[in-house]
């Protein structure tokens, strides 16, 4: 009996090992055999990660083999920039010393030869473009005008319907135009290739006013003034935009402390206007300035007395004895006037202002001229604000306000005179050698243009160019009968130009009008009340 249970026992006991051993082979041979890769993304190995955890480890992976890449871009686009870097700079060197050229291997291949074509394109249209000497021009109207600016303004001639002549530049591209050629003056001033050693850094502070043109088929000309380090003495740079990289094309040092300017002023009676003018010089010539002769030339002998007893008062008044009296016998000849004036000089080549009675400036419209005009070179033809007249514009004011307060230049009250001629600044050198004024002209204008043509027709620079510190002052025209009919037909339009804007003037003669308007508004008002 306990033989048999124990048979029993050890048979079970056996049957369960054999069980266990079956059940372990099973579980080895699963765990052993090698999955297929659809088995391997779809269920992880028994020893490994899950399967959140194993698209982790792949998406970080991936990661860094993209950051990798990017990585090895920048610093490829960082190798590029440096090297086109290098180049610009290579070739900004060969614009400024074209015997570097040869340093910037241009010979060399077909890119080298693109590049040298590219310099000596840029190079011609400076030599083409109006910089190192004047162009033969067939008239007036041929020839391009600079506009001024300041930091804050720009001085403009083509304003069309919107534009104003005194504005800040409203284009983008305008105002970047002009900070670029500032700041490009700037850093040619700042240079040390350039500069002294001991010499003070130039800010935009320094910068005084600067002239720009374009010319449609060449590029854009730059004349910077800056000041300098002592008084009376200032910086010049003349920039090039030739429809490309700015160049640079001189540097000047300019002093200016010992440069005379004898005003020669044609007069016959206004006595009136000329007791206003001489409180203009005495402010701005004497007191200011200081470096000025005036020549009043005088015609006939009526109320001569009245005038060089102003003179005389003025001489006294501010110890000033840098005047010369001349008189004429005959008709009054503006030309004829200022030849006389120009000729009388005899001390050195002295610069010459031709300016009338009626004409207002600023002792830094004194500067400009000296900087605009060089002897046997360039001639300064001044664009004068030219004042409407001062009772229609203050019609609906209690008072017309004191001049000074009357000097604003705005569309409302004057116009550029781009037709006028007459204010100009030259060296007695160069009137002297073009031939003058023509004498055969009588009376009211001609003689003016006669003269700025033949500066237009000689190798002289004709500057152009409006600015913002001389004022033609409003007076009432008389055109006489006695006028050829051409000068006539002159003298009428700069009549009908002088009185007011195309807005005011229409105003004046709807008047009417607009005053029935009113009438009858007003009668719609009190019937309503009532």
């Amino acid at each position: 009996m306990l033989r048999r249970g124990l048979l029993a026992w050890v048979s079970r006991v056996v049957v369960l090992l054999v069980f266990l051993c079956c059940a372990v082979s099973v579980l080895y041979m699963l765990a052993c055999t090698p999955q297929g890769d659809e088995e391997q993304l779809g269920l992880p190995r028994a020893s490994g990660p899950t399967g959140k955890e194993g698209f982790q480890a792949a998406l970080q992976e991936w990661e860094e083999q993209h950051r990798d890449y990017i990585g090895s871009l920048k610093r490829q686009i960082a190798q590029l920039k440096e090297e086109l870097q290098e180049r610009s700079e290579r070739l900004k060197a060969a614009q400024y010393h074209p015997s570097d050229a040869a340093g910037l291997g241009l010979e060399q291949g077909p890119p080298e030869k693109t590049q040298a074509d590219l310099l000596a394109f840029l190079r011609s249209q400076v030599d083409k473009a109006e910089v190192h000497a004047g162009v033969k021009l067939a008239t007036e109207y041929a020839v391009v005008p600079f506009d001024s600016f300041t930091l804050q303004k720009v001085y403009q001639l083509e304003t069309g319907l919107t534009r104003h002549p005194e504005e800040k530049p409203v284009r983008k591209d305008k105002r970047d135009e002009l900070v670029e050629a500032v700041e490009s003056a700037l850093e040619t001033l700042n240079s040390p290739v350039e500069g002294s050693p001991n010499q003070r850094p130039y800010s935009a502070s320094d910068f005084i006013e600067g002239i720009y043109r374009t010319e449609k088929d060449k590029g854009t000309l730059y004349e910077l003034t800056f000041k300098g380090e002592q008084k009376h003495e200032f910086r010049r740079l003349v920039l090039f935009r030739p429809f490309g990289p700015i160049m640079k094309v001189k540097q000047e040092k300019l002093n200016m402390a010992n440069t005379l300017i004898n005003i020669i002023v044609p007069l016959a009676k206004r006595v009136d206007k000329f007791r206003q003018f001489m409180q203009n010089f005495r402010e701005m010539c004497i007191q200011q300035d200081g470096r000025i002769h005036l020549t009043v030339v005088y015609f006939g002998k009526e109320e001569m007395n009245e005038v060089k007893g102003i003179l005389e008062n003025t001489s006294k008044a501010a110890n000033f004895r840098n005047f010369t009296f001349i008189q004429l016998n005959g008709e009054f000849s503006r030309g004829k006037g200022l030849d006389v004036g120009a000729r009388f000089w005899k001390g050195s080549n002295v610069l010459l202002f031709f300016c009338d009675v009626d004409i207002y400036f600023t002792s830094e419209f004194l500067n400009t001229c000296r900087l605009n005009t060089q002897p046997g070179k360039k001639v300064f033809y001044p664009v004068l604000f030219s004042q409407y007249n001062p009772g229609i514009i203050y019609g609906h004011h209690e008072a017309v306000p004191p001049l000074e307060q009357q000097l604003v230049i705005k569309k409302e009250t004057g116009f550029w005179r781009d037709f006028g001629f007459g204010m100009t600044c030259q060296y007695r050198s160069d009137f002297i050698n073009i031939g003058g004024f023509d004498l055969d002209i009588r009376g009211w204008g001609g003689e003016d243009v006669h003269l700025y043509r033949k500066y237009l027709h000689s190798n002289l620079i004709v500057v152009r160019t409006p600015v913002r510190g001389l004022f033609h002052l409003w007076h009432e025209k008389h055109c006489v009968d006695e006028l050829t009919p051409e000068q006539y037909k002159m003298c009428m339009q700069s009549k009908a130009m002088n009185e007011a804007s195309h807005g005011q003037l229409g105003m004046l003669v709807f008047r009417h009008e607009i005053e029935a308007h009113l009438r009858k508004q007003k009668q719609k008002t009190s019937s309503k009340k009532t």
